[in-house]
């Protein structure tokens, strides 16, 4: 019911919550840069992900008998109707 990428919400189902996955592909860019660049892969710093997103997706939950508050449906980056 609960995912971490936003297609499985836009493909029916409940929520997510998870990386944006633009900008997951963003830091993989600059990390190819650096690596063409001359960068040792070794010496690059680990990156977490700063950018996460909520996606609920509402039919889903009528169809399962949920009611997601309001105040969850505020927080969310995305609600599908």
């Amino acid at each position: 019911m609960a995912y971490f990428l936003r297609e499985f919400v836009e493909a029916g189902g409940l929520m997510s919550y998870g990386p944006n996955i633009l900008d997951v592909f963003r830091q993989v860019g600059v990390y190819t840069g650096q690596i063409l660049k001359g960068a040792k892969p070794g010496d690059l710093p680990v990156v977490q992900s700063t950018k996460f997103e909520l996606v609920i997706n509402l039919q889903t939950a009528r169809l399962l008998g949920i009611e997601v508050p309001n105040a969850l449906q505020l927080l969310a980056d995305e609600v599908i109707e």
